[in-house]
C-alpha cells in the first residue's frame, strides 16, 4: 500500500526534533553536526535568533495578503537587492524551480517584444540542475530528469560541460539566452572558471543575447561573495536566487536589468504566495547580515580554513578521497567510493553530508560555522572515511 506520503524521497532513518546553530538533534537525542544546511539553506544556522525574531515580530501582525495588494516588506527586500547587485528590479518567488520558469519566460518574452518571436532556444549544460518543473527538467535535458515524463518542452539546446566548439556551434539566429550556473551544485561542485563566465558575458554581448545565471546554491554568501559571479567581475541579464535568501522560510526571486525585464508587465507573471509578509521580513534579515562585507570577509577567511583542513583530510584518506573543490562553503570531496556510502558512514558518526553526481560528497554548511566546529568536521569526516576505507 502507499504511503501517506508519496515516496519521491530516499530518505535517511533520521527525524530531527531541534536544531540550533550548525547543530541537529535527532528525535533519540543524538547530536549531528549538519554540514549540509538544509542543502545550502540554513546560511545562518538552525533557529538563527535574529531571523527567529524577525519571524515573529511579522508573525503579530500580517501573514499573507497575495500580491494584489503592496507588500512593505517586499518592497524593503527588493531594495535592499537591487542596491546590492547588478539587478534594476525583482519578482518574488517561492523556490528555485519556480524562480527557473519565470527566468526562461522572462528571457522569451524579452525578445517577442522585440519583435523576434523565433527567438526561443536557450543554451544549457550538461551536469546542470534547475529545478524539477518542465521547464526547469528539459533545461537539464538529463535522462534522469527527463525519462518518463515526455513530451519535453522544446527550446533547449544542450551542450557538454567545458566544450567551447560545441557552445559557439549551438548559438544560431534562434537563441534567446544561456543559462547557466556559475557553480554546479547538484552536477558535483564544478565551478566555472572566472575566465570562462568572462568569455560567456563577452559571447553574449557579441552575439546580442541573454545572460541568465542560476545563482540558487551558489548566491547569498555561499562563495564568500554575496553572489559568485562577482568573483568574475561580471553581471547577468537575468539571475534565479532561492535557498540561501530566506535562511530556511521558502524564498526565491528572479533579479534582472530594466532591460532585461521589459517584457514582462502586468500579467504576465504572477505568484499567489511569492514574496509574503513572512518571507520577506526574513530574507530582509538575512540580507542585512550576510550581505555585510565584514560577514563576507568572515567566510573567505573561514572557509579558507575549513578547505585547508579537508587539503589535509585528503591526503590521510587516498583510499577515500581523490580531492577537494568549489569556493567558499561551497565544497565538494571528490571521491573514490560511492558518496552514498560515505554519507551513510556520516550519520554513523553524527555528521551531515549531501550527495551529488561525479562522485562527489558536497559540504554546505552555515556560512557562520566557527574554527571551533571546522575542527569538529574535519574529525567526524575523519572518522567517517576511516570507516569507510575498512571496508574497501
Amino acid at each position: 500500500m502507499i504511503p501517506s506520503v508519496l515516496p519521491t524521497y530516499a530518505r535517511a532513518p533520521l527525524s530531527f526534533a531541534k536544531g540550533e546553530g550548525p547543530w541537529l538533534t535527532e528525535a533519540d537525542g543524538r547530536r549531528f553536526l549538519d554540514l549540509g544546511a538544509g542543502i545550502a539553506v540554513n546560511v545562518l544556522g538552525h533557529a538563527n535568533p535574529d531571523l527567529t525574531a524577525a519571524l515573529t515580530e511579522q508573525a503579530n501582525k500580517v501573514w499573507h495578503v497575495s500580491n494584489l495588494y503592496s507588500i512593505p516588506q517586499q518592497q524593503a527586500l527588493a531594495d535592499k537587492l537591487v542596491a546590492a547587485t547588478f539587478a534594476d528590479t525583482v519578482f518574488f518567488t517561492n523556490s528555485g524551480t519556480e524562480a527557473c520558469e519565470l527566468a526562461v519566460k522572462m528571457a522569451r518574452k524579452y525578445w517577442y517584444e522585440k519583435g523576434q518571436p523565433d527567438k526561443v532556444e536557450i543554451v544549457t549544460f550538461s551536469g546542470s540542475f534547475h529545478g524539477r518543473s518542465s521547464a526547469a527538467i528539459a533545461a537539464s535535458g538529463s535522462e534522469k530528469m527527463v525519462k518518463g515524463f515526455g513530451p519535453v518542452l522544446p527550446g533547449f539546446v544542450h551542450v557538454d560541460w567545458g566544450d567551447h566548439d560545441g557552445l559557439h556551434a549551438a548559438i544560431n539566429d534562434n537563441t534567446a539566452a544561456i543559462l547557466i550556473e556559475p557553480v554546479q551544485g547538484e552536477g558535483g561542485i564544478r565551478p566555472l572558471p572566472d575566465q570562462c563566465l568572462k568569455g560567456l558575458r563577452d559571447l553574449c554581448d557579441e552575439k546580442g543575447i541573454l545572460l541568465v545565471l542560476d545563482e540558487v546554491q551558489s548566491g547569498m554568501g555561499r562563495t564568500g561573495r554575496l553572489f559568485a559571479h562577482e568573483w568574475a567581475g561580471v553581471t547577468p541579464d537575468i539571475m534565479m536566487v532561492a535557498k540561501g535568501i530566506g535562511g530556511g522560510f521558502p524564498l526565491g526571486a528572479v533579479l534582472a536589468t530594466e532591460d532585461a525585464a521589459s517584457g514582462m508587465v502586468v500579467g504576465t507573471h504572477g505568484s499567489t504566495y511569492g514574496g509574503n509578509p513572512l518571507a520577506c521580513a526574513v530574507g530582509g534579515k538575512v540580507m542585512d547580515i550576510v550581505a555585510d562585507p565584514g560577514f563576507l570577509a568572515d567566510v573567505r577567511r573561514r572557509s579558507g580554513l575549513l578547505r585547508q583542513k579537508l587539503e589535509g583530510l585528503v591526503a590521510s584518506h587516498p583510499d577515500v578521497f581523490e580531492g577537494v573543490r568549489g569556493s567558499g562553503m561551497m565544497l565538494g570531496l571528490k571521491c573514490k567510493v560511492a558518496p552514498a556510502d560515505l554519507v551513510k558512514a556520516g550519520y554513523d558518526k553524527l555528521v551531515i553530508l549531501v550527495p551529488a553526481a561525479d562522485n562527489v560528497v558536497r559540504l554546505l554548511p552555515p556560512l557562520n560555522l566557527t574554527e571551533d566546529e571546522i575542527a569538529e568536521a574535519i574529525t567526524r569526516i575523519d572518522a567517517a572515511a576511516s570507516a569507510v576505507a575498512s571496508d574497501v
